[in-house]
């Protein structure tokens, strides 16, 4: 048995906190969205702020307040002193003004929550089952354009939030060859399109995505000019013989590729091969569980993979580098650059073998 120096009474203890995680966890939304944890932390100065008071400025009941509380404490989220009075812990703080962290906890509630309980028929099955509790369809992708204002808002924010922070470095690295045309494949809101844009006045771009998400990306587009550079070709790489154009200098994917199986990922490779040429490269950004510095950047990836299990689509994860290279070479591709980016990410630069 693992972990053997872990005392029985702490492991039990351990346990228990998995048992209610559930709990804990929408006790901390709960706390956040009534303001209770910015309350407490602007009062800090102050040492700190009782139950009643908290009721009385923000309305709510001292029944409601005391059983949040209680659970707060008891998860390290809250400190209490003999005075009855409480303070953030430094979690709490965390919890509630840590930009990443707050990304985290919306899209887990607004997105995931509801489809997690799904999670063991989608294991057995292979399929997003989860997925019916958001809306009627095969992949969270194509519903995406149809989401609610407040799931699509914490989808997009945590699906940019990883990648906003390399955009800067994203684009040197783009555009070290001068490259024309760029593809971008898995465009979203076109977010990348219209930065390239504004990075070269020389550059024409064609975003490759599903219908929904072109035309959600051509319309931000238009609005900050850039139609006459930017075109849309839509695709659903999961039909049949999926094609895509020829004529690009550079291909970009952007946390595109982890959205598929190995099967699926190759059939996309395989398909951009067949529309390179010799001086094409295809660039591939990617978060990889095992180019993470940190525990928790490697915590993080695993957990979105069970959202890629039950509610995107079913056969996807975040992946290894490792799986990467064996799929780049399986498609006819030669790997000439591995650079890290950033905190997080690694780009793979690919050219046709």
């Amino acid at each position: 048995m693992e972990n053997t120096t872990l005392r029985a009474i702490d492991a039990i203890q351990e346990a228990q906190k998995i048992a209610f995680a559930p709990f804990v966890f929408q006790a901390t939304v709960s706390l956040r969205k009534l303001g209770v944890l910015s309350l407490i932390f602007d009062r800090r100065k102050k040492g700190g702020i009782a139950i009643d008071a908290i009721s009385k400025e923000l309305s709510v009941s001292t029944y409601g307040i005391s059983v949040l509380l209680e659970i707060a404490e008891s998860s390290d989220i809250v400190s209490k002193d003999d005075t009855g009075h409480y303070q953030l812990t430094t979690t709490g703080y965390f919890l509630n003004y840590h930009e990443t962290v707050n990304v985290n906890i919306n899209f887990t509630n607004d997105v995931c929550y509801k489809g997690l309980f799904h999670l063991n028929e989608s294991i057995k099955t292979g399929k997003p089952e989860g997925l019916k509790e958001l809306g009627n369809w095969n992949t969270v992708y194509e519903g995406l354009s149809q989401l609610t204002p407040e799931i699509q808002k914490s989808w997009f924010e945590f699906d940019h939030h990883y990648s906003d922070a390399i955009f800067d470095e994203a684009l040197k690295l783009a555009f070290r060859n001068n490259p024309k045309t760029i593809f971008d494949i898995g465009a979203n809101t076109g977010k990348f399109a219209i930065s390239c844009c504004h990075y070269s006045q020389n550059v024409s771009v064609k975003i490759i995505d599903l219908p929904g998400q072109i035309n959600i990306a051509l319309a931000n587009i238009k609005k900050e000019g850039f139609d006459k550079r930017i075109s849309g070709y839509e695709i659903d790489w999961l039909k049949d013989n999926p094609q895509i154009p020829t004529g690009a200098d550079a291909i970009w994917m952007c946390q595109f590729l982890d959205c598929f199986s190995e099967e699926e990922i190759l059939k996309v490779l395989t398909t951009c091969v067949k529309a390179m040429d010799d001086k094409t490269e295809l660039m591939i950004m990617e978060t990889f569980t095992d180019r993470q510095k940190f525990d928790n950047a490697k915590f993080i990836l695993e957990a979105t993979s069970l959202y890629f299990t039950v509610l995107a689509n079913g056969n996807s994860k975040m992946y290894s580098a490792e799986v990467f290279f064996k799929l780049i070479d399986k498609a006819g591709l030669k790997l000439k650059e591995d650079i890290s980016v950033g905190e997080y990410h690694t780009l793979l630069v690919c050219k046709k073998k």
